[in-house]
């Protein structure tokens, strides 16, 4: 029989919400449930084809993130960017070549790819996740917290919300929650909500032997980053970027091939041997992006404090990437919501 009772339930199996579960199971909280409303965990992180379609890069200053791979013996690795880089800033002119100063410390990415530390996240209570279950509405009477599904009734004395603010107005929460968190959570733009990501790979990293870092930036491309994404381990050979927002309107087919013809135009003929084409676009996640998608071009205004209040007599708490003060947007962020969140909960 399908538990549908707990004393924690976690709402959302993204990194923030594993990352809670992993922290109260360390200290001896077990009695967990995390509710998925995809058929998959790990949110926004998504790893396929060994290549990272959602969250994949961080730095040396992403401190929380840094000590959770060392606490799950997952390796990091330095992002590639040795030889010549391409910036296209006038489809009229020639490309100009840069190389990056070496002395500068590039990105980090995670060995195995960043759903790696998903995996090993989620597998002390894989049994607790409940996959495909959309909650719709949480109840607080009498101490207690109610949770309507697709999936049936679950009942829990404290609730962390984890998935995007955003999204999180979606569900109706009784007694309601006060007007200014509900304004923060409609106005706090969500992370990836408006990215399409990209990524090929090939037999041989062919754009190394050419002196290429296989970097090619160009806002007015068909790409508008793009990114050497070998594995570790070079077992896999893949570039791997962004792709031009204006290319959502045209098919699928037509802009797999606009994509393919500008990195042969810049990388070389050899673009064309590709054994796998790979797409995800955000915008099309109903479970990341809402109807009010807008793009933003500068960095969102994240860590309301709004969030960082208890609601339902101290029994629902919000956490996440955008909800953290520290780093929000970014994987650290949704890691120092997720420690944050389970302290708050057995003080």
């Amino acid at each position: 029989m399908t538990q549908k009772k707990a004393t924690y339930i976690i709402i959302g199996a993204g990194l923030s919400g594993l990352t809670s579960a992993y922290a109260l199971y360390k200290q001896g909280k077990t009695d967990i449930l995390i509710l998925e409303a995809r058929e998959r965990i790990g949110g926004r992180i998504l790893t396929k084809n060994h290549i990272d379609l959602g969250a994949t890069w961080f730095q040396n200053h992403h401190e929380y993130l840094s000590s959770l791979l060392d606490d799950l013996q997952i390796e990091r690795f330095h992002q590639y960017s040795q030889g010549k880089s391409v910036l296209v800033y006038n489809s009229m002119a020639p490309a100009h070549y840069f190389e990056n100063d070496p002395s500068y410390p590039s990105a980090f990415r995670i060995a195995g790819g960043s759903s790696a530390m998903i995996e090993k996240l989620a597998a002390i209570h894989k049994e607790k996740i409940h996959t495909n279950t959309v909650v719709s509405n949480i109840t607080t009477t009498k101490g207690q917290v109610t949770i309507l599904t697709n999936n049936g009734t679950y009942e829990a004395a404290k609730v962390i919300v984890t998935i995007p603010p955003r999204i999180a107005t979606q569900i109706t929460f009784t007694p309601e929650l006060p007007e200014t968190l509900m304004e923060a959570m409609e106005n706090t733009h969500t992370w990836m909500s408006n990215a399409m990501k990209v990524g090929v790979t090939f037999a041989n990293p062919f754009w190394r032997k050419k002196g290429f870092s296989g970097t090619l930036i160009g806002q007015i491309s068909c790409v508008t980053e793009l990114y050497d994404h070998c594995s570790v381990n070079e077992e896999n050979y893949t570039l791997m970027g962004f792709v031009n927002e204006a290319l959502r309107d045209v098919s699928a087919e037509e802009r797999k091939t606009k994509i393919l013809a500008h990195l042969k135009k810049y990388l070389g003929d050899e673009v064309m041997n590709y054994l796998s084409y790979e797409e995800k676009d955000w915008s099309q996640d109903s479970y990341t992006a809402s109807s009010n998608i807008k793009s933003i071009y500068m960095s969102p205004r994240y860590g309301n404090s709004k969030f960082q209040e208890f609601y339902h007599d101290g029994r629902l708490l919000f956490s996440g990437a955008e909800t953290s003060p520290i780093h929000g947007g970014y994987m650290d962020g949704a890691v120092f919501s997720g420690l944050n969140a389970a302290k708050k909960l057995i003080l």
